[in-house]
């Protein structure tokens, strides 16, 4: 476990007050010295939501800006948007309204793959926002959607059946069975009262946050699930952001923030986080019988103190020593790293662990989460999403919880810069056996399109191709889903065909979703495994860390709630197996604490391993 001195701390947390204070147009200010941050954790002045240095344009042969442009007539197609061909662009994001004047309406939504109906087949979950006028009576506020899979391709909108439209202003949703009963229930975040949607088991759904005790009430973002204290019952984390009235709403000239806070390179735009008090995080312990208690004080997870700006959170266990430890990625200030002590409580090892900075000593405004074990090492490595004119972080675990930011020296910085990025996972599009990386992107100032800086509202998504452990760009080809456009935020991944190939789901701010089918010409074959906890364990595995030894080496896979931005994703684990046509081991640590082996009757299908059976069954689909 990675350890600090008082003396180190002093000195990290200087460099974090000396970091680069840039004024509007993204130079250092010559009148601004460096301060630690002020009462309540914010750091010192600077414009807009951004904390690195302007960046010189990147334009593409078309004199596009390379966040929308930099597209490729011919190479290989990754995946294609069928989002229209399968009914899903029927529904519409609405958040806020489109001048962008605020910062409620701009941070956008998350989508969550569950199969609610247990029937073998991913369902799709897109929350969504609201209006100022909806939220006072005076307008239908936006539906979320809940898409049944209809096994043909195609998907129907049953979230009126269901009773999830949710209603509210929307931002994240999880998928848990906190309940053990074998069915997926949903939590969806907002500004206002969250949801706890419990799985009724057919087909609809009934909304118990306020008798669980997890409704809060006012700004909560990309919450996560997982049994931290092993007692066989998921608990639920749930980050706040801004602290928010809707009533004085903080905007240019309003008395409740300072002008330096509502500008980018010398341009009004909306205001904050920065300049904004932050909402704090909480930590529900599940007590088992349908309610949960606030233990966030008591565990040390709380962010009281500094309320620094939560977007994105996953519980993953990062130094192997079988209990979750918790990831906070936080917007313009330091991201969280919480080890798990093992006695209820959690170690803040934020800056030690090298998790809460960048490679310069400077906080991001991280948006998203990835995280999956990239090399092969057994450890899991963590993805960072940021703002655009500034690189992604990519976090390389070097064991014990210490991390190293290797974006510059994997070659994958200065790619992302102009881009601003929002959901974020780590999957193998091509089963090859090694974990890809997929990030999308969307700017939160409209305003960035009347000007010459090389970034725009609506951008294109990112993916990185794994190459025996070092990432490269994939081109965008004309015509497919990685050159289409829009202002993206959550972003899901899971094999909703059935077919051994990961898709993903785009919640696109203020338009319509995009679904991208994986259609990647491969002969490489693969493993899907549904994994069912037992007495011990949660029941849908929450938490469970697999390794698959095939084709020459150890793949590694964590089922997880959460991450990404505002996101979950399919919680069925998918391994790539390259041109092996045999798994020479299945090793499989579940929650419990009980590490098991399981054969596995074949491959290029979904298998059910339920823990203690020590087989592994064919999944009926």
């Amino acid at each position: 476990m990675p350890s600090i001195t008082k003396l180190a701390q002093v000195a990290l947390l200087l460099l974090f007050s000396a970091a680069v204070m840039l004024d509007a147009r993204g130079q250092a200010a010559p009148d601004q010295q460096a301060k630690p941050p002020a009462e309540g954790g914010q750091p010192a002045a600077m414009g807009g939501s951004n904390t690195g240095a302007a960046h010189a344009a990147v334009l593409d042969s078309e004199h596009r800006p390379i966040t929308a442009g930099g597209f490729v007539k011919s190479g290989p197609v990754i995946f294609e948007d069928q989002a229209e061909k399968a009914g899903l662009t029927k529904w519409h994001h609405k958040m806020g309204a489109p001048e962008k004047q605020f910062i409620l309406d701009t941070v956008g939504s998350g989508v969550a793959l569950l199969d609610y109906d247990n029937d073998g087949w991913l369902d799709i979950y897109l929350v969504n926002g609201s209006t100022v006028e909806a939220m006072t009576g005076k307008a239908i506020p936006p539906h979320a959607a809940l898409f049944h899979n209809n096994h043909d391709g195609t998907f129907t909108d049953v979230a009126a059946k269901a009773g999830v439209t949710n209603d509210s202003w929307g931002f994240g949703a999880t998928v848990a069975d906190y309940d053990n009963d074998g069915w997926p229930d949903l939590y969806v975040s907002n500004y206002g009262k969250n949801r706890l949607f419990h799985n009724n088991h057919d087909g609809t759904f009934t909304d118990v946050a306020e008798k669980a005790g997890v409704a809060l009430g006012n700004w909560s973002t990309g919450a996560t699930w997982g049994d931290y204290d092993g007692d066989g019952k998921l608990d639920l984390f749930v980050p706040g952001y801004v602290h928010y009235d809707l009533e004085h709403q903080p905007g240019q000239g309003a008395a409740n923030v300072a002008f330096s806070f509502c500008q980018f390179r010398g341009v009004k735009v909306m205001c904050g986080p920065r300049g904004l008090k932050g909402e704090p995080d909480h930590l529900f312990h599940n007590n088992g019988n349908g309610t949960f208690t606030d233990v966030s004080e008591k565990a040390g997870v709380s962010d009281q103190k500094s309320t620094y700006y939560g977007l994105a959170s996953l519980f993953i266990d990062v130094n192997n020593d079988g209990k979750l430890d918790l990831l906070v990625a936080d917007d313009s200030t330091p991201n969280f790293l919480y080890i798990n002590k093992g006695d209820g409580t959690f170690e803040d090892a934020s800056f030690a662990s090298g998790y809460a900075l960048n490679e310069g000593g400077r906080e991001t405004a991280s948006m998203g989460i990835a995280a999956g074990d990239f090399t092969h090492n057994g450890r899991i490595d963590i993805y960072n999403t940021t703002f655009s004119d500034d690189y992604k972080p990519l976090y390389r675990n070097d064991g014990d919880a210490n991390f190293t930011d290797i974006s510059y020296q994997m070659g994958i910085a200065e790619p992302t810069v102009p881009f601003l990025g929002w959901g974020t996972s780590f999957f193998d599009y091509d089963n090859d056996g090694w974990l890809d990386l997929l990030e999308v992107n969307g700017h939160v100032y409209p305003e960035v399109d009347r000007t010459n800086w090389g970034t725009t509202w609506q951008q294109r998504p990112l993916l990185f191709h794994n190459v025996n452990g070092r990432l490269e760009v994939v081109p965008a080809v004309e015509g497919t889903a990685l050159a289409k456009v829009g202002v993206g935020r959550g972003v899901a991944y899971g094999d909703l065909f059935n077919d051994g190939k990961i898709d993903a789901v785009i919640n696109n701010l203020d338009g319509t979703p995009v679904l991208m089918r994986n259609v990647t010409v491969t002969s490489n074959h693969w493993v899907g495994l549904k994994l069912v906890g037992g007495a011990k364990s949660p029941r849908d595995a929450v938490g469970a860390t697999v390794y698959l030894t095939a084709n020459g080496f150890k793949q590694r896979a964590d089922v997880i709630s959460g991450g990404s931005f505002a996101s979950s994703p399919d919680q069925r684990l998918h391994f790539g197996l390259g041109s092996a046509t045999n798994v020479d081991k299945l090793e499989i640590h579940w929650p419990s604490g009980v590490v098991e082996q399981v054969s596995l009757p074949g491959i290029d299908s979904i298998f059910t391993v339920v823990e203690g059976k020590g087989t592994a069954e064919k999944t009926a689909k």
